[in-house]
C-alpha cells in the first residue's frame, strides 16, 4: 500500500477536506492523527478509519494554542512511532467584511487559526519529521490570496492564505536539506461546511463590480469540486511520486482562478 508504515498528521480533520484526507490516507495504508479542536467529530473519524480496519488515534486541539497542539503532537509520536506526513488543513474563513469594518479581533482570529495554526503545527512536526526518511508536508492554501483577490471583505483570510503560500516556499528550501518536502494546494470552490461559519458584512460595498460568466468554473460548469478531489491531491503530493516535487502551489479550482 502506497503509505504503509507512514504516520501521517492531518489538522481540521472532523469534516470536510481533513476528514477526506485522514479517511483516504487510512485506506492506503498510513496512520492517522486526526485533529480537530472539536472530540465529537474526531472521535467520530477515528471511529469509522478503525472500522475500515485502519489505525487512527482522534488528538483533540486548538490549533493556533501551543500546549495543546504539542500534547497531540507528541501523544501521536509516542502512539505510532514517529511521523512522516503533515497536512496543515485547519482553518477559517472568520469575517469578511471592508477594511474599516473588520475589527481587530476579528482579524487576530482569522490570522491566528490559518497563519499561526500552521506555524505551530509545522514547528512541533517538524523535528519528528527530520527523522523520517521522507517527511512530506502539505498546506491547505486557497485560490482567494494566491491566485485570485475578488471576494468581497477576505482581507484577512486573503493575507493568511498568501501567508501560507510564501511560508510553503520558503520552508521547501530550508527543509529541503533534511529531506523533507514541502508543498501547498489551493482549492478553489470546494463542497464543504465551512461556509455556514462564514460572516459577512458589507459584501456591496468591498465589492468588485464584475459580473461572472455563468458557470464559472469551466471544468465541471460551475459545479464545485469535492473534498475527495482534494484529497487525492494531497495524497500524491504526498506521496513517493511526488519525490521531485517540492515548493509548489498546487490550484485546485476546476479553472475557476483563471476566469478570476
Amino acid at each position: 500500500m502506497l503509505f504503509a508504515g507512514k504516520v501521517a498528521l492531518v489538522t481540521g480533520a472532523g469534516s470536510g477536506i481533513g476528514k477526506a484526507t485522514a479517511l483516504a490516507f487510512a485506506r492506503y495504508g498510513a496512520s492517522v492523527g486526526v485533529l480537530s479542536r472539536t472530540g465529537e467529530e474526531v472521535e467520530a473519524v477515528a471511529r469509522e478509519i478503525r472500522t475500515q480496519g485502519g489505525a487512527a488515534v482522534p488528538l483533540v486541539a486548538d490549533v493556533a494554542e501551543e500546549a495543546s497542539m504539542r500534547a497531540a503532537v507528541e501523544r501521536l509520536a509516542d502512539t505510532f512511532g514517529g511521523l512522516d506526513i503533515v497536512v496543515a488543513n485547519a482553518g477559517i474563513n472568520g469575517a469578511w467584511a471592508p477594511i474599516d469594518d473588520l475589527t481587530p479581533a476579528e482579524w487576530d482570529e482569522t490570522i491566528a487559526v490559518n497563519l499561526r495554526g500552521t506555524y505551530l503545527t509545522l514547528h512541533l512536526a517538524v523535528p519528528y519529521l527530520r527523522k523520517a526518511s521522507e517527511g512530506a508536508i502539505v498546506i491547505v492554501s486557497s485560490i482567494n490570496g494566491t491566485r485570485t483577490f475578488t471576494t468581497p471583505g477576505a482581507t484577512a483570510y486573503a493575507a493568511a492564505k498568501a501567508g501560507q503560500v510564501a511560508m510553503m516556499q520558503q520552508l521547501a528550501l530550508e527543509l529541503g536539506k533534511a529531506g523533507i518536502r514541502v508543498n501547498a494546494v489551493c482549492p478553489g470552490a470546494i463542497e464543504t461546511d465551512i461556509e455556514e461559519n462564514t460572516e459577512r458584512r458589507g459584501a456591496k460595498e468591498a465589492g468588485i463590480p464584475v459580473v461572472w460568466p455563468e458557470g464559472d468554473i469551466p471544468v465541471t460548469n460551475g459545479k464545485p469540486g469535492t473534498a475527495d478531489e482534494v484529497a487525492d491531491a494531497i495524497l500524491f503530493l504526498s506521496s513517493s511520486k511526488a519525490r521531485h516535487i517540492t515548493g509548489v502551489p498546487l490550484w485546485i479550482d476546476g479553472g475557476q482562478g483563471l476566469l478570476r
